[in-house]
């Protein structure tokens, strides 16, 4: 890796030396060594000599040369990403390889090779550090594998492991939330040097290396030139593209090898029959609000959503007819060596009399393999279906998949196992897992839009434009499923479920809207997201199984019931520690009040990429979840940079998919639920306590008299919908930019990861600690629960993660930009109280003490970002120091450098731009 990282950091000094002259290089090299001097003579509590010394240095460039030498420290972040996921892939494949030497297995030890992976080895920078782990070589199954939850399962003993993988559903739900700082041009490009980094581990000759080396210059100079600022806003269709790219390029190939590998690891379990027949359903579902959320935003249309359905649809159908054709024309068996089966035979027969002229010709280029023209037939006819050919077409998912199993099961019968369950197989597990719809579209709304759309419907006047596109919506809901199969868009979130009536609207406003034919098939779904809507949760559920729709629903899926649980909201609202630990009692409550009712209970996860919004690691996350609320499935949104972080290469994203499903059938094992209930119990006590103490810091001071105007100076808070990162507000509506009751949580997460402070990732968790462990034992009691209990423990390792990206000395000089001493002191002395008994606690010397990698990337990324923080700080500064925009001195010409004209404004708001893309590359995560 650190070749790698010299290898493109050198291509880019040579670009920036031929861009900008020798000049900028210095420059650039000047601030580079000037940050890591700083670095290596900083002392707490002393005078920052060093960092005034580097203020000075970026306040003496022109604009023009600050955005420079911004754009150079991002493309170096851009670049440097680029290596360690290339480590990462190295790392795992070696791991997969050791496994397989060490079990006979291949991925993660359960038993597919990388090699099987979908070839495309493109992929986009996750979230971590510039380091990579070598392989250990292991006599078992490697940590957090399928085979090693498969194992553990079977010495548990209990519910058998055959029954809980029967009913496993994972359900990742893609979002559109605006956490992907990057261009959809900068991606791009980035993606084709992964591809060529990609290649530098497979040339074998000069030449190639030659030539490899030659277009990595191309593609580092053309991502120089590529402005790193998006011109236009995206649009909803903008982000529905974006997401189809990665189901294109990774997520329909990922699915059969996960499903491949944890059959592999079954079949090491007592009474297998050893048949090449799979052992595992297809567990895997998908579901999307990009193009379906319009939850406070306006440019997400009843025609916005149709539109999604129909191109999810053709992406779907264009990647099961190349798969199809693949698999149908590799099935070259012979009808002598395995007879079709009567039914197979009648299929065939009716096909060629419905469509012989297709069929004939199918039967002349395979003579005597029925099994190959029938497949090429099914081909033939997904193929009109995408091109609206009804006369040919399937009437949905259902009859294509039936058509695979006839195949499939005359294969199996006529002696040929292994072509009935190989490559046959995995198309069987696409087809069951992205129908001809890709992903169930999710509406989201909110609970107060459909009480005005019913106070104006019942007004009797016009109605306003927003209850004409409330009316709209499930009409196109009702289209689709028409279209596509209820599947495609049947569930409907309603945001900020207050009680029973919140769901009534719903159903009311969709009986209302189609008249004129059946409405639409919804199971409406509420989302609890304060402190107080988690504790009325069960409340709203006992009114919800009185309403005779969802009487209705229940009856239809065998009581299923599914329930939103949002993390982000809470997390704003009551800070990281009370938000988690009210959201750890709904599950449970939830949990109860579902086996009491004999309801399947779903819940749903609501979690966001960074550590302030329920993010961190996925499988320590859900093992960390309430007793019996998970159950054998777990949904839950990836947006933004997450979804590119753990889907864009096919081998991290089935490492990804491999941790989660293995977490959940652990979580769901009576074994771990009976470990957690107990530690629950006895540690109870002790996080209630915290809850108070943090809870009470917190409010304090969010609370406080101008605390979000503070915010806003210290911060690009205001600034930060300037990049254009997605179609969606930065707030649910228009009102004071300094309010932040209606102010989402990725742009107050975002604002605080730039200040190098991340405060909704720890803070209120020093005073918590300090209300448990100042009396005798109650260090000791701390210890104990942080080993014992996982829900402290994820509190505390995500907290410690976000500990380790906070810097002191860059946030103090954020901070003083607001003016306000008293917050100040505030920030730092819990930020010091939360140190000091983190690492108390956890045991550690260092924060991740654990987690060496981590820790060694932080402290390598931590100059190159100072140097980004120094520059944004100058912007910052300058900019709050301008009048307001249109007051007295704001006339300037356009493009001015100096004074304080709407051209310096302009640029300065630029340089911010650049910085804050910049940091967000290198702590690597947004909102």
């Amino acid at each position: 890796m650190r070749r790698d990282v010299r290898m493109l950091g050198g291509l880019l000094g040579e670009v920036l030396r031929e861009s900008g002259g020798q000049d900028l290089l210095d420059d650039v090299e000047r601030l580079r060594r000037a940050v890591i001097a700083a670095r290596s003579a900083e002392q707490p509590g002393r005078p920052d000599r060093a960092g005034d010394e580097i203020a000075v240095l970026v306040a003496g460039w022109s604009l023009a040369r600050a955005e420079l030498v911004a754009r150079a420290f991002t493309v170096y972040f851009h670049l440097a990403n680029l290596a360690e996921e290339r480590q990462r892939v190295r790392t795992l494949r070696a791991q997969q390889d050791a496994a397989g030497a060490a079990g006979g297995s291949g991925t993660s030890g359960s038993g597919v090779s990388h090699r099987a992976m979908p070839p495309s080895p493109r992929a986009m920078p996750p979230r971590g550090g510039l380091g990579g782990s070598s392989p250990r070589a292991s006599s078992g199954p490697r940590r957090e594998s399928l085979a090693a939850a498969v194992a553990e399962l079977g010495r548990a003993g209990g519910q058998a492991p055959a029954d809980l993988i029967a009913r496993l559903r994972i359900h990742p739900v893609l979002t559109a939330h605006p956490t992907e700082a990057r261009r959809r041009a900068v991606v791009t490009s980035l993606r084709r040097i992964a591809d060529l980094l990609a290649a530098t581990d497979e040339a074998r000759t000069g030449a190639e290396q030659a030539e490899i080396q030659r277009r990595l210059r191309e593609e580092v100079d053309l991502l120089w030139l590529t402005s790193p600022l998006r011109d236009r806003p995206m649009d909803p269709i903008d982000e529905v593209r974006a997401v189809m790219a990665v189901f294109d390029e990774t997520l329909f190939g990922l699915a059969p090898a996960l499903y491949r590998a944890l059959d592999h690891a079954c079949r090491d379990l007592p009474g297998h029959p050893g048949t090449p027949a799979p052992a595992v359903p297809a567990f895997l579902r998908f579901g999307s609000w990009v193009g379906a959320d319009r939850d406070g935003n306006p440019f997400v249309t009843a025609q916005v959503t149709i539109q999604t359905a129909r191109i999810q649809a053709e992406h779907a159908l264009r990647a099961l007819v190349n798969a199809t054709t693949r698999v149908g024309r590799a099935l070259t068996v012979h009808a002598d060596a395995a007879p079709p089966s009567p039914a197979l035979t009648a299929a065939l027969a009716a096909a060629r009399a419905a469509h012989p002229a297709v069929v004939a010709g199918l039967l002349a280029r395979s003579p005597q393999e029925p099994y190959r023209a029938f497949l090429l037939y099914t081909s033939e006819r997904l193929r009109a279906t995408r091109l609206g050919d009804d006369s040919l077409a399937y009437p949905g998912a259902g009859e294509f998949l039936a058509d695979l199993r006839l195949v499939q099961e005359s294969l199996a019968a006529a002696g040929a196992p292994r072509q009935a369950f190989g490559e046959l197989q995995q198309l069987i597990w696409q087809a069951e897992t992205f129908g001809f719809h890709v992903a169930g579209l999710e509406i989201r709304q909110h609970s107060e839009v459909h009480a005005r759309a019913l106070a104006d419907l019942a007004a009797g006047g016009p109605l306003p434009a927003q209850t004409q596109e409330v009316l709209a919506t499930f009409r196109a809901v009702a289209w689709i499923q028409q279209r596509y199969g209820p599947e495609a868009c049947r569930r409907y979130v309603v945001s900020f479920t207050r009680s029973a009536d919140d769901i009534a609207a719903v159903h009311e406003l969709a009986d209302r809207a189609v008249r004129d034919g059946r409405p639409p098939v919804l199971d409406v779904i509420p989302l609890f997201e304060s402190g107080e809507d988690l504790r009325n949760a069960t409340a709203v559920l006992d009114g919800m199984l009185a309403l005779e729709p969802v009487a209705g629903r229940l009856a239809a899926t065998g009581r299923q019931l599914e329930v939103m649980l949002g993390y982000s909201d809470s997390a704003k609202e009551l800070g990281p520690v009370s938000a988690t630990l009210r959201l750890y009692d709904a599950q449970q409550r939830l949990a109860g009040w579902a086996a009491g009712h004999d309801v399947r209970l779903t819940l749903f996860h609501g979690r966001g990429g960074a550590l302030g919004r329920g993010g961190g690691p996925a499988g320590r996350a859900v093992l960390a979840q309430a007793p019996g609320s998970v159950d054998g499935g777990f949904k839950v949104t990836e947006q933004g940079e997450v979804i590119f972080e753990r889907y864009g290469n096919p081998v991290i994203g089935l490492r990804h998919l491999e941790q989660v499903t293995s977490a959940v059938l652990l979580a769901s094992a009576p074994a771990t639920r009976a470990r957690n209930e107990a530690a629950a119990a006895r540690f109870r006590p002790l996080a209630d306590r915290m809850d108070e103490a943090a809870l009470r810091v917190y409010q304090d001071l969010a609370g406080a008299p101008g605390f979000a105007e503070w915010l806003a100076r210290i911060s690009p808070l205001a600034e930060i919908t300037g990049l254009r990162i997605g179609s969606r507000p930065a707030r649910r509506q228009a009102g004071s930019a300094t309010s932040l009751a209606d102010l989402r949580a990725i742009p107050w997460v975002f604002a605080w990861a730039q200040t190098r402070i991340n405060l909704p990732g720890w803070f209120g968790l020093g005073s918590a600690l300090a209300a448990v462990t100042g009396g005798a034992g109650g260090l000791r009691e701390a210890q104990l629960a942080y080993a014992e209990w996982p829900l402290l423990a994820v509190l505390l390792d995500n907290a410690e993660m976000s500990l380790a990206k906070t810097d002191r000395s860059m946030a103090a000089r954020h901070l003083a930009l607001g003016g306000r001493d008293d917050l100040t002191a505030a920030v730092l002395s819990e930020y010091d109280r939360t140190r000091q008994l983190v690492l108390a606690v956890t045991g550690h010397d260092r924060l991740l003490a654990s987690r060496p990698v981590l820790s060694r990337a932080v402290t390598l990324r931590d100059p190159y970002v100072d140097a980004l923080s120094y520059l944004q700080l100058r912007a910052l500064a300058e900019l709050r120091g301008l009048p307001a925009e249109g007051g007295p001195g704001d006339g300037g010409e356009d493009g001015a450098e100096d004074g304080a004209g709407d051209g310096r404004r302009q640029r300065l708001q630029r340089l911010l731009l650049l910085t804050v893309t910049g940091v967000a590359a290198g702590l690597q995560n947004t909102g």
